[in-house]
């Protein structure tokens, strides 16, 4: 129970997510069944922790100049630049196969945040950060166990 503990926590971090959590259930003997469907589900929960964070931070963030400065003349400007995309089918698609891919800092937390900065409608967000965390979880899963080779 402890080891199966380990895995959630590693998974939910920010830094491993499930990328992390599933080798190491592997390697300490856990049931790939029970290793994926866990670091899956904890992965899942950074979505709307992550989304919580940032509506209730950064309104509050705002009040600050050197915050608000930051925010507008860097942060609003490369918004602008990618804007053309928001709202086209291509961010979906876009979403879904960033997280997917099973890379340190391409995850259910990074998406999240790439999502609600470019004011991606939730509904789609979670669909698409949610079904490429599967998608990780099973890819991460397979080459856990040695079935394919990511490199």
């Amino acid at each position: 129970m402890l080891n199966l503990l380990k895995v959630i926590i590693l998974s939910i971090l920010p830094v491993s997510e499930l990328r992390g959590g599933i080798p190491l259930g592997m390697v300490l003997g856990l049931s790939p069944t029970i290793v994926f469907v866990a670091a899956t589900l904890s992965n899942l929960l950074a979505i709307p922790i992550a989304y919580f964070f940032l509506d209730n931070i950064h309104s509050r963030l705002l009040r600050y100049g050197k915050y608000r400065r930051f925010f507008d003349n860097y942060i609003h400007k490369k918004r602008e630049r990618i804007e053309s995309k928001i709202g086209t089918s291509a961010e979906f698609f876009a979403l879904l196969i960033f997280v997917a891919v099973p890379l340190p800092g391409t995850g259910a937390w990074t998406g999240s945040i790439l999502a609600w900065f470019f004011n991606v409608k939730r509904k789609k967000a979670y669909f698409a950060i949610s079904l490429g965390v599967i998608i990780a979880g099973i890819i991460v899963t397979l080459a856990s166990l040695g079935l394919i080779a990511l490199f």
